[in-house]
């Protein structure tokens, strides 16, 4: 299961041979992601287990399992800022109860993103990750 956003990344990573143009995509999609608020960059939003800095804050539209997901991000690395938007096109629009049954691991490995990640930096995805699975799973069982 994936959104739109996530098959044209996919399709785009496909075009793109060369692992060091799929970074720069994922940089320029990073680049091309709104700013988190300042005021949102604090310790409830802040993800531990990256070794950057990174904030998650969730968007909710809705209550229960059919309330929608959405979430805004940032992170003091360009990188990660792009692994942020990669995530947001994984997950964003879907119902909290669907964030739950997405195979993040299985998706991202479509975009090689599994074998070209820093041990450190493939940490903080998961982290990432599981900020947002446990955050829709409190708001599907709300």
């Amino acid at each position: 299961m994936a959104t739109q956003a996530f098959e044209e990344i996919a399709e785009t990573f496909d075009f793109l041979d060369d692992w060091e143009d799929r970074y720069r995509h994922v940089i320029e999609l990073g680049k091309a992601m709104p700013p988190l608020e300042e005021a949102f960059r604090v310790p409830a939003t802040k993800v531990e287990g990256c070794a950057s800095q990174v904030w998650i804050r969730p968007v909710i539209e809705g209550e229960g399992g059919a309330a929608r997901f959405d979430f805004q991000g940032d992170s003091d690395a360009m990188i990660v800022r792009g692994l942020i938007a990669v995530l947001h096109a994984l997950y964003s629009g879907l119902s909290v109860a669907e964030v739950g049954r997405v195979d993040a691991p299985a998706e991202l490995a479509r975009l090689g993103l599994d074998q070209h990640l820093s041990s450190q930096r493939s940490n903080g995805l998961r982290a990432m990750v599981e900020r947002i699975r446990r955050v829709s799973a409190e708001v599907a069982a709300a």
